[in-house]
């Protein structure tokens, strides 16, 4: 469940977020605006899993006055199952903070065993949209690429690694499964595939079970 900060800050509590120009850690087309999603990932205690949705469900709407929520999962079939994953959606980086400093969660924190937060931007040819119809699963598919050419330098950092995270509709687990076999008897598939892996350092799948109050479905 989310709650106002109103006892530590009165002046945040329901107060309509101002726009605000801020810089932001990367940049490229995809930061004309400043623009980027946030990918929460939320480790629950076990047996815990149906309490924490159904608080989050009761004050869903406190959230969202305050920032975008894009989709909300749960977690099937990669390592520990007892987890929640949503993104959402911030103007800059400012938003962000104000939104973190206005509202936090109360019951929850006890059912939650840890957290991981990841930045992200779209890439300038991709929009999200919402499927033509329900689907039953999405499937995130994590790739690690190498940049063997214009590696970026800074003082003691070496930026060569690049985070492609791609959301895939499903109907079905099952449908899925099909699909990707299909895929992989198309000969253009196969070329790209061919042509990319050898950039490619490691991949990860996650299937998301959309919940009832997920936009995304």
């Amino acid at each position: 469940t989310l709650a106002l900060r109103s006892s530590l800050n009165p002046a945040l509590a329901l107060r309509p977020l101002a726009p605000e120009v801020c810089s932001s850690f990367a940049t490229g087309p995809r930061q004309t605006e400043g623009t980027f999603y946030e990918f929460c990932t939320y480790y629950l205690k076990p047996s815990m899993m149906n309490k924490f949705l159904e608080n989050f469900d009761k004050s869903v709407h406190l959230r969202t006055a305050y920032s975008e929520l894009i989709g909300y999962w749960s977690v099937k079939f990669r390592g520990r199952i007892n987890r929640v994953f949503q993104i959402w959606k911030y103007d800059n980086f400012a938003h962000r903070t104000a939104v973190h400093e206005a509202l936090f969660l109360i019951p929850n924190l006890a059912l939650i065993d840890k957290q991981e937060s990841e930045i992200t931007y779209l890439v300038p040819w991709c929009k999200i949209g919402k499927p033509a119809r329900e689907g039953e699963s999405f499937l995130l598919n994590r790739k690690t690429f190498i940049l063997r050419q214009g590696l970026v330098k800074l003082p003691g950092v070496a930026l060569n690694w690049l985070y492609i995270h791609v959301l895939w509709w499903n109907k079905s687990a099952d449908s899925r499964a099909a699909g990707r076999h299909l895929s992989h008897e198309d000969p253009r598939v196969v070329a790209a595939v061919r042509q990319s892996v050898n950039y490619l350092e490691t991949q990860q799948n996650m299937l998301l079970i959309p919940t009832s109050f997920s936009p995304l479905k």
